[in-house]
């Protein structure tokens, strides 16, 4: 421990002298001297501190009484930061302990303000001139607690009965000085007359507060309550006091992952604004959609109550029906393998074409039977059973199926051509009349199949 005292030592010892050098070296700015003008300058001293916001900025380096008899205190400012004073500026003299050391207590004012005028004649030449209106000199506490003690107190009665005659004269000037002693009273007329010329708007206030407090009043318990209640939730968020503390010191990293979140919502805000659009537009229909829904919710409970009174009633009849499924599960069971084996053949069936030409066969083969007259082509209802029935890889004679004169000598020949020998005499005579253009006549034979 007396190590750390000596070191401590040392180190204010040094910082004292590099302090003294630069003083002493006169490398900083010229000091900026202020003569400050005071009623009483309450046992000031020079070397006293001269703080601004509390913070040292220079000292006190002359006293000296004015041709008014009044104290003239001049302070040097050693810290340009705090230069140059301004007309609104003002110095007190303070406590600054119990002994009763003094300093002054001062504020550079506002720089919208012009600057203090330099003095330029009579003592303190080249000063800046801070007013007595600027200044003020409070009353020291042990003459206020000695006023209650003798024999002050009735040196103190002394004085206001025999001079009283004399300051009655200068009320103004008493009135003055009251006022600059303590500052309050000069802050507290300039709230009065703020207040005087704002007396209507305090007038309105009154009548409204009236009319807000009114109805509270009427609900007055509930107010009080709210109180209660809002005591027993503070009461329990102090109990969380370390939790709470804990979400304000997340907060800021919250809110730098919030950021890029948000930039996304904003980025789908500007997509989705066209299908926010359409969306608004296609509202009324869906306003009168949801509008006759409810007629149809009412309408469809009606036709459910109806269909489940009908299921009641069908429940016997489907009840019976349960052998005739259990039958029928047992066919299918049993059929299962020949219709695996049909959908094959079907299957194949389509696949080769099978079906085409079947249906092809049985289309050619009933069209092989027809006949052909003269009045076009007929289907024969009697089988035909003779030598032209039978297959044959060459050209029979007399089975030719080109009806024409050329082949009524052929059908001759043919025992079964007597049925038809007079429809197919028909033929010898075309059927179109004579008068026929000749360039029709080979389009007609090749149409009818009664080529030349």
């Amino acid at each position: 421990m007396r190590r750390i005292a000596g070191s401590v030592t040392l180190l204010a010892v040094a910082v004292v002298l590099v302090t003294l050098l630069t003083g002493a070296s006169g490398g900083g700015p010229d000091p900026y001297d202020v003569r400050a003008i005071f009623d009483n300058a309450s046992f000031v001293a020079l070397g006293e501190d001269v703080r601004i916001a509390g913070a040292p900025v220079g000292t006190v380096v002359g006293l000296g009484v004015t041709a008014t008899k009044r104290a003239a205190v001049t302070l040097q400012i050693t810290n340009s930061a705090f230069t140059p004073f301004h007309a609104d500026a003002t110095c007190a003299i303070r406590i600054q302990s119990l002994i009763g050391e003094k300093y002054v207590e001062c504020a550079p004012g506002s720089s919208s303000q012009p600057r203090l005028v330099r003095m330029r004649t009579g003592v303190g030449t080249g000063d800046f001139l801070l007013p007595v209106s600027r200044t003020t000199s409070p009353v020291d506490f042990d003459i206020v607690q000695d006023i209650y003690r003798e024999p002050v107190r009735e040196q103190f009665a002394l004085i206001l009965n025999e001079l009283g005659t004399g300051l009655a004269a200068r009320g103004s000037d008493l009135n003055a000085v009251i006022r600059r002693a303590n500052p309050a009273l000069g802050y507290t007329d300039q709230v009065l007359k703020i207040l005087a010329a704002q007396n209507r708007q305090l007038a309105q206030l009154a009548t409204d507060s009236r009319t807000v407090l009114t109805p509270l009043v009427a609900v007055r318990r509930r107010m009080a309550d709210f109180v209660l209640q809002a005591n027993r939730t503070a009461t329990a968020s102090a109990t969380r006091a370390r939790d709470l503390a804990r979400s304000f010191q997340l907060l800021p990293r919250f809110l730098r992952e919030l950021r890029p979140l948000m930039t996304d919502l904003g980025s789908l805000a500007d997509q989705a604004t066209p299908a926010f659009s359409a969306l608004s537009e296609a509202a009324p229909a869906i306003n009168r959609q949801y509008q006759e829904l409810a007629p149809f919710a009412g309408r469809a409970r009606t036709a459910l109550i109806d269909l489940g009174s009908a299921a009641m009633q069908q429940q016997p009849a489907l009840l019976a029906t349960i052998p005739l499924a259990q039958r029928l599960k047992r066919l299918g069971s049993a059929t299962a393998p020949t219709a695996v084996s049909l959908a094959k053949l079907l299957t194949s069936l389509q696949q080769t074409g099978g079906i085409q030409q079947l249906m092809g066969l049985l289309f050619h083969g009933t069209s092989a039977t027809n006949g052909f007259d003269a009045e076009g082509h007929y289907v024969r209802t009697d089988v035909l059973v003779g030598g032209c029935t039978a297959y044959a890889k060459v050209p029979v004679p007399g089975c030719s199926a080109d009806f024409t004169r050329a082949k009524a000598a052929a059908d001759a020949g043919n025992p079964f051509a007597g049925n038809h020998r007079a429809r197919d005499s028909r033929l010898a005579a075309p059927p179109w009349p004579s008068a026929a253009s000749p360039a029709l006549l080979p389009l007609l034979h090749y149409l009818i199949g009664n080529g030349r």
